[in-house]
């Protein structure tokens, strides 16, 4: 199947698929985001706390980002096809479970665990699948582009549709919305979705380095969670998950040694592009989910907002995402991929700066709309670039590998985005000066903002050239693909 038709255009079957892969994309961002304004309306009517919503969220954060690398090492074993089949049904059932759950738990089962898992089984293929159906570097651009700008999309609109589905109707009809569209995902992806590269039944799965790559990552961020009720609790946590993963690449290593097949070859460290494009995904995505959490959060328990007020004042955001993604395109022909980056970080922060000038505690919903507009401007010029310049770092024989490490990174981002500054909050909400939590929660993202921008100025500034075209398959393990 070529990948252009002679008006320029993707031909059918692979716009089908980027149909698919987009939605797939966008679902899971969409699931990350929406349940950030239903706090309220969730906790009373499951007769729970705010505290318990957040960690439901923050539980299903997690789950996507520690099981993420299993789930791109799967798609070697299983059928990159399959996973991405089998990881939308076990989403869809996950969605259904959770619109008719009668407390926390279940909605915890259903949302922060059957989602969770599902999207870290279905997102990897979507990335790998891109990768190799569209092979030249134009259209990968463009594909990734299009999926990354409906995952911003999803991640700052989830908010606006949640907001406004709970108060039409109610926040369990979000839950079925997002069964609804899984459907129509499967349906799609079963049709027009090709894997061009068989499954290898026979190659061994790493169950260790997936048990300790994950329990070391929830460890660290649950101790981020408890770090405003115990400190010696917080430090623990995250120490006992630093030895987890120092464990973890001790155990790749000797597997690499002994020349057998490890969760994650370290191959994937020792390409300094693609490192500094993982930080400034992390710190993308930890600035997506943070200000979502805390303007939402802020919103709501606050201010007193409904769930429609609170997901309309995100509709400047979304505007702007949508402008910078349109944009996306012409500016990637135009200039490189670190001016782009570096350029979303700036705008970013920026945007940051005008929330907390003009969006006061004393002021209304209309002061704070320019600096999220501006957020959402930067946000949408920078997600493409930075998964572009990841994505083709690396051959197709360890694409199932760094699509796994990118969206573990990304999807990590986001967890630490909401526990991280949903702890900020949520320890000082109900203070005397709640405004001020506020105030230093915003402060906490346009950190990591900057964090972002440092590794971003270190990329090469005159672009790089792709693994895929330019290098072998690293020596080492085998590597079925």
């Amino acid at each position: 199947m070529t990948e252009r038709t002679s008006t320029g255009r993707f031909a059918p079957g692979l716009r089908q698929a980027l149909i698919a892969f987009a939605l797939a994309q966008f679902i899971c961002s969409f699931a990350g985001s929406n349940m950030n304004v239903m706090i309220s309306d969730i906790s009373e009517d499951l007769n729970t706390t705010v505290q318990g919503v957040q960690l439901a969220i923050t539980l299903f954060l997690l789950v996507m980002a520690a099981l993420m690398i299993p789930g791109g090492k799967l798609t070697d074993l299983l059928g990159r096809k399959w996973c991405l089949i089998a990881g939308l049904l076990l989403f869809g059932t996950g969605a259904l479970l959770s619109a008719f759950a009668p407390g926390i738990g279940i909605l915890v089962i259903g949302y922060s665990i059957f989602e969770g898992v599902g999207t870290a089984l279905l997102i990897p293929p979507v990335y790998i699948l891109t990768t190799l159906l569209f092979t030249d570097i134009g259209s990968r651009a463009r594909a990734f582009g299009a999926i990354s700008a409906m995952g911003g999309i999803g991640a700052v609109a989830g908010p606006l549709i949640g907001g406004f589905v709970a108060s039409a109707i109610h926040w369990r009809a979000a839950f079925v919305l997002q069964a609804v569209i899984v459907l129509v995902i499967v349906l799609l992806a079963r049709r027009a979705v090709r894997d061009p590269l068989p499954a290898d039944r026979g190659m061994p799965f790493d169950v260790l380095g997936a048990v300790l790559s994950a329990a070391g990552l929830i460890l660290i961020v649950m101790g981020i969670l408890v770090s405003d009720e115990n400190v010696w609790a917080m430090l623990g946590l995250i120490v006992a998950g630093a030895l987890m993963l120092v464990w973890f690449f001790a155990t790749v290593r000797a597997k690499e040694r002994t020349g057998r097949e490890p969760l994650l070859s370290t191959v994937l460290f020792r390409n300094r592009v693609s490192n500094l494009g993982l930080i400034t995904q992390n710190m993308q995505w930890l600035m997506v989910m943070g200000c979502s959490f805390v303007v939402s959060t802020y919103l709501q328990v606050v201010k007193g907002y409904n769930a429609i007020e609170t997901g309309g004042v995100f509709t400047a955001t979304t505007v702007g995402v949508l402008i910078s993604s349109v944009a996306a395109g012409p500016m990637a022909r135009r200039w490189p991929q670190r001016t782009l980056i570096i350029s979303g970080f700036l705008t970013t922060i920026a945007g940051i700066a005008l929330l907390l000038l003009l969006g006061g505690t004393g002021n209304g919903i209309a002061a704070m709309l320019p600096g999220l507009f501006v957020i959402g401007l930067g946000l949408g010029g920078m997600l493409t670039p930075s998964v572009n310049v990841v994505q083709s770092s690396f051959g197709e024989d360890l694409q199932g590998e760094i699509s796994g490490l990118s969206r573990s990174v990304s999807n990590l981002g986001s967890s630490l985005g909401a526990a991280l500054t949903g702890t900020i909050l949520v320890s000082q909400v109900d203070s005397a000066a709640p405004g001020r939590a506020y105030v230093w929660a915003m402060i906490a993202v346009a950190g990591a903002g900057v964090i972002g921008l440092v590794a971003a100025a270190y990329l090469p500034r005159g672009g790089f050239t792709p693994a895929s075209a330019a290098q072998p398959a690293p020596a080492g393990g085998s590597r079925s693909t």
